[in-house]
C-alpha cells in the first residue's frame, strides 16, 4: 500500500498561500498539488488521478471532508488506488472551468466539491459532486465508487477510453455553440432582455424558480431597458427583486452583505457563504438603482454591503484590499448556526418582551418558511414586511418602528458577534478585489458614499501596484507573480481603472487602462475566433489545459469576454483609443452567433453588445475648478445614473479634448462653468446648475 507516512503528506502541502489546500495536510490523504509532476507519477504507476475541487467557505466540501478524506480506511483506499490531487477553486480557477464542464456533461450537475477521475494525460473520464460515506438518496457510497472506477480503469479501458472521446466531442459542441460569430446588432440586446424576463418569477421576485441565484447583470441590463424605454414591467422586474433578495433571508439582516444564493424561491433560506463575486456586482446594482429609481432601501442594501467589509476585515480595507469570501460554518456539525436564532436565543439576546414581538414579527419568525431544514428550531431572519406594514400591524408609530428595529439589530449582532465566527478568506484574488472595489467606487459615485470611495481606490491601487507585471498581466493573487494571469482579472481590474478615473478624473487611470488593454490583445485574443481566451495559450503540461475556454455566460461571475468587451468600449469613448474599440468588435462579433438558449445568462455580453450598438451619452462638465469634489456639476453628473454614459470634467484650457463628440466641441464656451450632454448625434444645449443638469440626464432621450 501506497503510504508515504504522515510528516511527508504534511510536507507536501504545508507551504501553500491557499488555506483549503493547507487544511489537506491534516488529513490523511497523501494529497499532491496541481501539476506535472502528478501526472507524471500516474503514468509510472499506472492509476488514475482523483481530483478534489473545492473551497475554504464550501460547506459539503467540509462534510466530504469529514466524512471521507479525514476517515483513515477511505484515505488508505484512496492512496493504494490513485494519485490524488487537491485544487483550491478559487485559486485556479481555469482548472476548475474545464473539470466542472467535463463533469457537468459527464452527470448533467457539477458543483463543489468537484470530485473528478482522470486519466494520466489528464482527461476526466468519471465524476461527481458530493459522494456520501455509505450508499444513500440515489447516491453510491463513496468508498464503492473509489473501488468501481479503479477496477474499470484496470479491467475494462476501453470503457474509460470511450467516455473521454464522447466528453470530448460534447465539449467541442458546447464551445461550437458558445463561439459562434455573426453581425453585432440591438437583436442581441432585446432577445437577452426576452429570455431574462421570461425566466421571471413574478409570485417570487427574481430569476428562476428554486434555487435562485441573484443576477446582478441582468437587473442592470433591465434596468437600462427601463431606462430608454420608460417600460413599467422593467422597472418592476429590477425594484421588486432588489426588495425582495435585500428583504430576504439572502441579506445578512443584522450584518450587511448577501449570502451566495437562496434554496427557496422566496430568497429565504439561503447557503451562507459570502462571496466577493457576488457582493461587489451587487453593490453597484443596488448603487445604480438607489439612483435611478429613487428608492431609499436600495441605498441601504449598498450601505449593508460596505458594512460587511468593514466588519470583518476592517485593517484589511484600510491597507488597501478585499476578503476573497466568508465562510458558512464555524466548525464540524454545523450547518448555518452562526446566522440562524431559536426563539429562546431571540428572547434571550434582547431581554425585554416588546423588544422580543417587535423582533419576532419584523424578522419572520412568525412565518414557519424561516425555519432552517435540519433543525426547524433555528431560524433565518429576513423581513417579511416594509416598516409601514409592520407599524400598522403593531398599532406603533413607523418612526418608532424604525428606531425600535435599529436598537435591536445592535443588540442582536453584538450577541452574535460573540458566537465562534466562519473562517474570512484575507487571500486577495485580484479580480475579486477588483469587482469590490468597483462596487466601492460606484456607492461613491451614486450614492456619495466618500469613505467607500476612498476604499475602492486603495484596493485598486494595491492591485495595480502589487499584481500587474508589464508585459504579463494582472497576476491572479495579488503580491504572488506566480499565479495566474487569468482572463476574469484582466477584464474586473480594467473595468475598475476606468471607474477610479470617472470617479477622480485623474488620467493615469485610462493610461493603467490602455496598458492592461494592450495585454488583453497581446496574451488573450484567439486569433481564429477574434474572442478571448480564458487564459493565455501554452500550457501544454496538462493536455485539457491547453484546450481553449472562451467565457460569455456570468456564472456567476460577470463573464470575461463580455465585461472585457464593456470595458474596453468605456475607454475608447473616453480616449478615443482605436484599438480598445477594435479589440471591443472583435469580441462581440466572435459571439454575435450565440446559442439563443445561452442569452440569459449573458447579460454582461449583452449590456456591451447595447453600448456598441446604442447611443451613448458623453456628459463633459467644463469649470474652472476643475477637481472632482470642487465641482457642483459634475457632483450632479456622477450621482445620476444614466445607462451606456461617460463623464468628463474638464478646465477651460481642455475643451477641445479630441475623444470629445465634435458638436460637442462645437458649441463649447468657457467662460463660466457649463454641462453638456450628447447621445449619439444629438446634443442637448448646456445647462449651468446641478438641478438642470439631473434633469437633463433623466429627460434626455438616447439619440
Amino acid at each position: 500500500m501506497n503510504d508515504p507516512g504522515v510528516n511527508e503528506r504534511a510536507g507536501r502541502l504545508s507551504n501553500e498561500k491557499s488555506p483549503f489546500l493547507r487544511h489537506g495536510q491534516t488529513q490523511p490523504v497523501d494529497w499532491r498539488t496541481w501539476g506535472e509532476a502528478a501526472f507524471a507519477e500516474a503514468r509510472e504507476r499506472d492509476c488514475p488521478v482523483l481530483l478534489d475541487i473545492g473551497a475554504v467557505w464550501c460547506h459539503w466540501c467540509h462534510v466530504m471532508d469529514r466524512e471521507s478524506y479525514e476517515d483513515e480506511q477511505t484515505a488508505a483506499l484512496i492512496n493504494e488506488l490513485y494519485v490524488p490531487v487537491k485544487v483550491d477553486r478559487d485559486e485556479r480557477p481555469d482548472v476548475d472551468a474545464r473539470y466542472q464542464r467535463a463533469v457537468q456533461l459527464l452527470t448533467g450537475q457539477g458543483g463543489w466539491p468537484l470530485t473528478a477521475f482522470l486519466t494520466p494525460d489528464g482527461d476526466a473520464f468519471y465524476g461527481g459532486t458530493y459522494f456520501p460515506p455509505v450508499d444513500g438518496h440515489g447516491r453510491p457510497s463513496f468508498r464503492r465508487v473509489l473501488t468501481e472506477v479503479s477496477r474499470v480503469w484496470h479491467e475494462d479501458r476501453d470503457r474509460a477510453a470511450d467516455a473521454v472521446r464522447s466528453i470530448d466531442d460534447r465539449i467541442r459542441s458546447v464551445a461550437a455553440s458558445e463561439t459562434q460569430s455573426g453581425e453585432v446588432s440591438p437583436a442581441i440586446v432585446n432577445a437577452t432582455i426576452e429570455a431574462l424576463a421570461d425566466s421571471w418569477d413574478f409570485r417570487h421576485p427574481g430569476f428562476g424558480r428554486a434555487p435562485k441565484f441573484p443576477n446582478p447583470g441582468g437587473l442592470d441590463l433591465i434596468l437600462d431597458r427601463y431606462l430608454d424605454t420608460g417600460d413599467d414591467w422593467a422597472r418592476r422586474v429590477v425594484s421588486e427583486t432588489l426588495t425582495a433578495m435585500g428583504r430576504g433571508g439572502i441579506f445578512d439582516q443584522l450584518g450587511g452583505g448577501f449570502h451566495r444564493y437562496s434554496t427557496d424561491a422566496r430568497w429565504i433560506i439561503p447557503h451562507f457563504e459570502k462571496m466577493a463575486y457576488d457582493n461587489g456586482p451587487l453593490l453597484s446594482t443596488c448603487a445604480a438603482a438607489a439612483s435611478a429609481l429613487d428608492d431609499r432601501s436600495f441605498a441601504e442594501f449598498a450601505d449593508g454591503i460596505i458594512a460587511h467589509y468593514l466588519d470583518v476585515a476592517p485593517d484589511l480595507v484600510s491597507a488597501g484590499g478585499f476578503p476573497a469570501s466568508q465562510d458558512a460554518d464555524s466548525g464540524a456539525d454545523d450547518d448555518g448556526d452562526y446566522w440562524t436564532w431559536t426563539a429562546d436565543e431571540l428572547s434571550q439576546a434582547l431581554d425585554d418582551e416588546v423588544a422580543f414581538n417587535l423582533a419576532r414579527m419584523a424578522y419572520g419568525l412568525a412565518d414557519d418558511a424561516s425555519r432552517m431544514p435540519f433543525d426547524p428550531n433555528r431560524h433565518v431572519l429576513f423581513r417579511p414586511m416594509d416598516n409601514a406594514t409592520l407599524a400598522g400591524r403593531l398599532g406603533m408609530p413607523e418612526a418608532d418602528v424604525r428606531s425600535g428595529l435599529e436598537t435591536v439589530r445592535a443588540r442582536l449582532k453584538a450577541v452574535r458577534d460573540l458566537r465562534p465566527a466562519p473562517c474570512v478568506d484575507r487571500t486577495p484574488y485580484a479580480g475579486w478585489v477588483a469587482l469590490v472595489g468597483a462596487g466601492h467606487l460606484r456607492a461613491a459615485r451614486y450614492l456619495g458614499r466618500k469613505e467607500a470611495g476612498e476604499a475602492g481606490l486603495r484596493a485598486i491601487e494595491t492591485v495595480w501596484r502589487d499584481a500587474f507585471v508589464r508585459g504579463h498581466g494582472i497576476c491572479h493573487r495579488v503580491g504572488d507573480p506566480d499565479t495566474g494571469p487569468v482572463l476574469d482579472d484582466q477584464a474586473f481590474v480594467l473595468d475598475a481603472l476606468i471607474d477610479a478615473f470617472e470617479l477622480t478624473q485623474d488620467r493615469v487611470w485610462l493610461d493603467r487602462a490602455a496598458d492592461l488593454c494592450a495585454v488583453l490583445e497581446r496574451r488573450f485574443l484567439d486569433p481564429l475566433s477574434g474572442g478571448l481566451r480564458d487564459r493565455p495559450a501554452g500550457d501544454t503540461s496538462v493536455r485539457t489545459m491547453d484546450q481553449p475556454l472562451f467565457p460569455i455566460t456570468d456564472s456567476p461571475t460577470p463573464s470575461g469576454n463580455g465585461a472585457a468587451a464593456l470595458a474596453l468600449l468605456r475607454l475608447a469613448t473616453l480616449t478615443g483609443n482605436a484599438g480598445a474599440r477594435a479589440l471591443a468588435d472583435s469580441i462581440l462579433r466572435a459571439f454575435a452567433g450565440i446559442d439563443a438558449r445561452l442569452l440569459g445568462g449573458a447579460a454582461t455580453y449583452a449590456k456591451a453588445v447595447a453600448m456598441a450598438t446604442l447611443p451613448v451619452t458623453t456628459v463633459a462638465v467644463i469649470d474652472s475648478a476643475a477637481t472632482p469634489g470642487e465641482s457642483e456639476l459634475f457632483t450632479a453628473a456622477l450621482r445620476t445614473y444614466r445607462p451606456r454614459s461617460v463623464i468628463r470634467l474638464l478646465g477651460p484650457g481642455d475643451a477641445a479634448d479630441s475623444a470629445l463628440p465634435e458638436a460637442m466641441r462645437a458649441m463649447m464656451k468657457t467662460d463660466r462653468p457649463r454641462a453638456y450632454a450628447c447621445s449619439g448625434r444629438t446634443c442637448a444645449p448646456p445647462v449651468e446648475s446641478a438641478a438642470q443638469l439631473v434633469d437633463l440626464l433623466r429627460s434626455f432621450p438616447a439619440g
